[in-house]
């Protein structure tokens, strides 16, 4: 079985009109970004291609993201269940929201792209919100050059996780970077 580490990409916000927060089913996915460990490889997904990502989904044991739990699973499966009864249900399958990891063990929230500073020496190029930018515009290349870079980044702090079972956190008010140990049982090969 894979593990995959995704982030996805939607047409529209909660704030848009007619949309309203934690109204998942009224977000539309334009792009789908994973890295699959059994492939060693990564794939990015448009609308018109979800049926593909459904697929690559089902092979997977593990999920692993960042805010995935809060916002792209949620999304994600509703699309997945709009496609057909055999799609995967991507609830049921073991996850790692690094997000949620790196809060728990410090009670703050932090940006993708701070902990990808303070543990790769690289920062985000773009805020997220420039996503449906690029969607609107019909900039759909650099649309999923823009996901997978998230899911690069995200799956290079993964393996920083897994591997060591530590990560570098800034402090949210100072920056001082903390090494935050985190516990064991969940720092698994894949």
């Amino acid at each position: 079985m894979d593990t995959l580490v995704f982030d996805i990409e939607t047409q529209n916000f909660f704030t848009d009109p007619g949309v309203g927060w934690d109204n998942f089913a009224a977000l539309k996915i334009s792009v789908v970004g994973v890295y699959s460990y059994m492939h060693d490889k990564y794939f990015a997904f448009d609308e018109y291609e979800l049926e593909k990502a459904a697929d690559l989904f089902k092979t997977a044991r593990k999920i692993v993201g960042f805010s995935m739990n809060r916002y792209d699973v949620p999304v994600l499966d509703r699309h997945f269940k709009r496609l057909s009864m055999t799609t995967p249900d991507i609830w049921e399958k073991e996850r790692v929201d690094l997000l949620e990891e790196v809060e728990a063990e410090t009670g703050q929230r932090i940006s993708l792209s701070r902990l990808a500073a303070a543990n790769l020496g690289v920062k985000k190029d773009m805020h997220g919100s420039a996503a449906i930018g690029l969607y609107k515009e019909g900039k759909l290349d650099e649309l999923k050059e823009y996901c997978l870079n998230d899911v690069k980044l995200t799956k290079e702090i993964y393996d920083i996780f897994r591997k060591k079972g530590e990560l570098l956190v800034p402090e949210r008010d100072t920056g001082e970077l903390k090494t935050v140990k985190f516990a064991r049982e969940y720092v698994t090969l894949f």
